[in-house]
């Protein structure tokens, strides 16, 4: 059984390819990370996912992005939008996923792990550069210049089984594995309890992938 690293959000994504990673033999390390989140819940949603979804070991890790601001989830003084725009969106952290991806990098690297999965998805997303194919890419192939595993023969993967799935095709992935979406929390500003918002943008690809997918959707909405 070869280990691998999973960055776990505690959202439907995050969880399904644990669930994935799971289903194809490795033993799961789980990673979350707390930056200072406007959607905190989200962390205690990880940890339900990551005792249910069989991960070996789950780790919470501290980096406080607040100090930086500038997106919507880690600056209060800027809004989660509610409607629907073009372009990079408020929500945008900047460096997110390479600081995630470095995180797991270097624990993969302790547990002689030379896999990281990550839940990224470039169709139905909402428009993060961080989240396109040629950065997971251009990612690996730094992972493989930059440690002490590569240089001696042993390369790293950086697997996004989700890449290329529309949001009902991941749900559909994840309910033939019998993930729980009850336990995760995908809302950009969700309360303490975990209760969605029903209004922002993740809120409305992930109800909209329900209902494409045919899906019963269990999220619990404030409202």
């Amino acid at each position: 059984m070869k280990n691998a690293v999973v960055l776990l959000s505690g959202g439907l994504d995050s969880a399904t390819v644990l669930a994935m990673a799971h289903a194809q033999g490795y033993a799961c390390y789980a990673l979350s990370v707390d930056y200072g989140q406007r959607h905190h819940s989200e962390l205690a949603a990880a940890k339900r996912v990551a005792e249910t979804l069989g991960a070996r070991e789950h780790r919470v890790v501290n980096i406080d992005l607040t100090g930086f601001g500038g997106s919507a989830l880690t600056d209060n003084n800027i809004a989660v939008p509610e409607l629907a725009s073009e372009g990079i969106p408020l929500t945008y952290v900047p460096a997110r996923n390479t600081i995630m991806l470095s995180l797991a990098l270097a624990w993969a690297e302790v547990l002689h792990a030379q896999d990281i999965f990550i839940g990224v998805n470039a169709v139905d997303y909402s428009g993060y550069p961080d989240c396109r194919p040629a950065y997971i890419e251009a990612f690996e192939r730094m992972a493989n210049l930059a440690t002490q595993a590569a240089v001696e023969g042993h390369p790293l993967t950086i697997h996004a089984p989700l890449l290329h799935l529309s949001k009902a095709e991941i749900i559909r992935q994840g309910d033939m594995l019998g993930v729980d979406y009850a336990m995760t929390v995908s809302c950009y500003q969700a309360d303490a309890l975990g209760r969605a918002c029903g209004l922002c943008d993740s809120c409305r690809l992930r109800r909209d992938g329900f209902s494409a997918a045919g899906v019963i959707d269990p999220t619990r909405y404030r409202n």
